[in-house]
């Protein structure tokens, strides 16, 4: 834990863009859990929650789009978290890729959410 202060306090000091980085996918990773809880519709009995093997989409329960907000904690804490140890371990390079992969995987999530729930 010590190892962790001391990392969190080289990121604000020296490496701001990784800082900016890593609030921006906490707050894309807020935007993206906020808008699936909006677009989740427990009314609706069977919905649209995936891809098909053939390019249609899967029917299924509302609850499967629980799905959503739960990677849209890991991509905020969790990933946060991650890019502080690789720092630790690899350096600012290595964290900086991490943190635009992550952001990346976040905007993809968007995409799928919101194509799912346009075509339910």
């Amino acid at each position: 834990m010590k190892d962790f202060k001391v990392d969190i306090k080289k990121i604000y000091q020296n490496e701001r863009i990784m800082l900016m980085m890593m609030i921006l996918n906490l707050l894309a990773s807020v935007a993206l859990m906020v808008y699936s809880f909006i677009k989740i519709n427990p009314a609706s009995s069977v919905i649209k929650v995936g891809y098909g093997d053939i390019g249609g989409y899967r029917d299924g329960s509302w609850t499967d789009l629980i799905a959503f907000p739960l990677i849209a904690i890991l991509f905020g804490i969790l990933h946060n978290f991650i890019a502080v140890r690789i720092f630790h371990k690899r350096g600012a390079g290595m964290t900086k890729f991490f943190l635009i992969t992550t952001s990346v995987l976040i905007v993809g999530a968007f995409i799928v959410l919101s194509r799912l729930v346009q075509e339910g």
